[in-house]
């Protein structure tokens, strides 16, 4: 896996570059601001970049016009994004592109956990951190057709939304992955969704959904 990395902090920029090499891939450029960014990834072409959301010169927004913009562009490219907080201004918009994650930094500490969901989006998977899907879908609890799933199915589309696999919730939830179909099969029945094999649609289909909840 090729990666290109944009982090201001250097300590941080010069950590990543090191995870991901001993973890075996390959960081073809490291940048300190967003400026070049754009024009850096047409150059190298990876199959992963690594933002921080805030940026020089502002540390606004810059990371994440960086990373709409590489979508934009290359389609098929992963974007990860970082944020020290959780921003949801730009997640829903970014995650409906597909090949997308957003994490808060402190996952950078869960070495094989983030190098994971790394290369789950450099595939063209979702990966969002926990705490910002729970930002997401909680809004108001009570609200809308949310409202009719049950505690464990808004715990098992929470985990869908993080970019888990049928698997991958039965073991975080320790039950069995019939169980967890079940569960899958009526969340998207009750959120009027088409049941798809291809889990990554499934999960776009669902944040989606979800963000024009929030728009109303």
């Amino acid at each position: 896996m090729r990666v290109v990395i944009a982090e201001d902090q250097v300590l941080l920029r010069e950590g990543l570059g090191r995870l991901f090499a001993d973890g075996g891939h390959e960081v073809a450029a490291s940048r300190g601001d967003a400026r070049d960014l754009v024009a850096t990834v047409a150059g190298h072409r990876p199959d992963l970049v690594v933002v921080d959301i805030r940026m020089p010169p502002t540390f606004t927004d810059e990371g994440a016009r960086a990373a709409y913009e590489i979508k934009r562009n290359h389609p098929q490219i992963g974007v990860l994004v970082l944020s020290q907080h959780i921003e949801t201004s730009h997640a829903v918009e970014l995650v409906t592109l597909g090949g997308f994650g957003y994490l808060l930094k402190d996952r950078v500490l869960a070495v094989d956990e983030f190098l994971d969901a790394a290369e789950r989006v450099a595939r063209g998977g979702s990966a969002l951190d926990p705490k910002v899907v729970a930002r997401l879908l909680g809004h108001d609890r009570h609200a809308g057709v949310l409202a009719e799933l049950s505690d464990r199915e808004r715990e098992v589309l929470e985990l869908m939304a993080e970019g888990l696999t049928n698997a991958g919730i039965a073991q975080r939830l320790v039950v069995s992955e019939r169980t967890v179909e079940t569960h899958v099969r009526n969340v998207l029945t009750k959120l009027n969704i088409p049941d798809s094999h291809n889990g990554h649609r499934r999960v776009l289909a669902v944040l989606a959904y979800v963000s024009e909840m929030q728009k109303a």
